[in-house]
């Protein structure tokens, strides 16, 4: 029948599915969980089709919920696409931007960026979404993702924001306790605190000295009995003096500035970890999206101007 998939009701199973939860999604469309359940059996029985198990405590789409979801998403981000293009002459940011980042990052810098980017652009509705690991480029769950480092994608568009090298740092009091390494196999002796995070190599520091074809990379197993999977633990854990860490530039520099922290084998460097602004080809003229990308670019430049230990003005 003509009226078994309405307009309507693709954005309200997208919000349902983002949301993970019947009550979840109440509170997004702030309506009772009673009505988005009577709206969703609703628009099953259009369908004759189940697309959502209900369970106690969650839900889960089925096969055809799935399906259902792939191409709602893929509508609706046609329209506002569509939306957006036909309103370019006025060039006026507006709609949803769903914003992906890592948790210390995207706690540290993506919140307060977007923060002034609401303030300047009221009409945008931001949503801010933080993971221990950035999701899979293929999916469409967001319109921007902040990460480190460039994709191997060429499905999907990547804009360098800044430059951003990792580091290897700790405590005056941890190293005249312990000693200062000299060479890159010294740290084996040492107490080095791990990060699981992203698709890295756990455990395993690469350390490259001299330039060019003198140039050597050596690859260093490290051990410590702190562990963790949150840049920010790592940070306080290095400042309590328990270790040696590495970490990026932009999450020390302030410590490093202060003394807290000291550089540990600065001869050598590590691989970059650039900060990049991640988006499908599909949404490059979307308003919103170039508007925010151009923001964060504009901001970064200013943040690396004054040196990453420095929040920049609203």
């Amino acid at each position: 029948m003509a009226n078994d998939i309405q307009p309507a009701d693709l954005g309200f199973f997208s919000v349902l599915a983002s949301a993970g939860s019947l009550s979840a999604a109440g509170r997004e469309l702030r309506i009772s969980t009673a009505a988005v359940s009577k709206r969703l059996a609703l628009m099953e029985s259009r369908l004759g089709i189940a697309l959502v198990v209900r369970t106690t405590r969650r839900m889960s789409l089925t096969p055809e919920g799935e399906l259902y979801l792939e191409h709602a998403r893929r509508i609706l981000g046609a329209i506002d696409d569509m939306a957006q293009l036909l309103g370019t002459s006025k060039d006026v940011p507006k709609g949803l931007l769903r914003v992906n980042a890592t948790l210390g990052f995207g706690r540290s810098h993506v919140a307060p960026l977007l923060s002034r980017f609401a303030r300047k652009y009221p009409d945008v509705e931001v949503r801010l979404q933080l993971s221990v690991n950035p999701p899979a480029l293929t999916e469409d769950l967001f319109d921007v993702c902040i990460r480190f480092g460039a994709p191997p994608d060429s499905r999907v568009i990547a804009r360098r924001l800044a430059s951003n090298r990792r580091l290897l740092c700790a405590t005056p009091g941890y190293l005249a306790k312990h000693g200062t390494p000299k060479l890159p196999n010294d740290l084996k002796r040492h107490n080095c605190i791990g990060i699981r995070q992203g698709e890295e190599a756990y455990g395993v520091w690469r350390l490259t000295g001299g330039r060019g074809r003198k140039a050597d990379e050596e690859s260093v197993r490290i051990h410590g009995n702190l562990t963790t999977n949150d840049g920010e633990i790592a940070v306080v854990w290095a400042l309590d003096g328990h270790g040696i860490l590495l970490r990026a530039e932009w999450d020390i520099a302030r410590y490093l500035q202060t003394g807290r922290l000291v550089q540990v084998l600065p001869q050598y460097s590590t691989p970059d970890a650039d900060i990049y602004a991640v988006y499908p080809q599909r949404h490059q003229m979307a308003t919103r999206v170039r508007a925010f990308v151009d923001f964060a670019a504009a901001s970064f430049a200013q943040f690396s101007a004054t040196g990453p230990s420095k929040r920049p003005s609203a």
